[in-house]
């Protein structure tokens, strides 16, 4: 899978310029407008690297900064209104790997975000992620990233594009549950114009293929009132 960036900014305008700047680079995106949110999106969500607004409304971001680096090194970039010397550096001692200045082009955010995921060597590469993953515990799956192509026990699948985002996603992160809208975020192209039963569809679509090939097994678990899974062994 691509390498997912967290944005945490409150003004829609700037943060729809940096997650259009990102996807255009093949990066996946999420949004928060605040912080306090944050560390549960950390828990639940693969993110690669972290765009943070120093300025947020409900929390300070140099603070949400020390926070987060009590227990994890995930990247973090800073954006903020201030240009002050002792501003960046006080930013960098505390944690983030670089220090944006308003205004800025997003284009040049992006840059630095794969510079600071090359440096940090927090860049996933979609074929090992996937491959690694699979091989270590569902070896009943072989994804050619290549050709967008997935085999369950070495029976190539027929599968729909968004079938496709979605399996491979379940693949790189088994056992990891995903809710519904964490399903549609990190799969549909315009997940605001999708209905609520369009990921139940295509996980009803994507068993009745798997089960094809395997009748006895149901690799995909559901976990009510929360969300999907794959099963870590098969």
């Amino acid at each position: 899978m691509n390498s997912l960036v967290l944005i945490v900014e409150d003004e829609p305008a700037i943060a729809e310029n940096i997650r259009y700047a990102l996807t255009t680079e093949g990066f996946e995106t999420l949004w928060e407008t605040g912080g306090m949110g944050v560390m549960t999106i950390l828990d639940e969500s693969p993110v690669d690297l972290i765009v943070l607004d120093i300025g947020l409304p409900d929390v300070n971001g140099m603070e949400l900064c020390k926070t987060i680096r009590k227990t994890r090194t995930v990247p973090i970039i800073f954006l903020t209104a201030r240009s002050e010397e002792v501003d960046r550096i006080v930013g960098l001692e505390i944690g983030a790997d670089d220090y944006m200045v308003k205004p800025f082009s997003p284009r040049e955010l992006a840059a630095r975000v794969k510079a600071v995921l090359r440096r940090t060597g927090a860049a996933i590469t979609p074929d090992t992620d996937v491959k690694s993953k699979a091989e270590s515990g569902n070896a009943a799956f072989r994804v050619d990233d290549a050709r967008l192509k997935i085999s369950y026990f070495s029976q190539p699948l027929d599968l729909s594009r968004y079938e496709y985002r979605m399996l491979s996603l379940f693949i790189a992160r088994p056992g990891q549950i995903f809710s519904r809208d964490r399903l549609m975020e990190r799969v549909w192209d315009e997940p605001g114009m999708s209905m609520d039963r369009t990921v139940d569809v295509h996980i009803k679509n994507i068993r009745a293929k798997l089960k094809k090939i395997r009748p006895d097994l149901d690799p995909i678990q559901t976990h009510r009132g929360i969300g999907y899974s794959l099963k870590e062994t098969l």
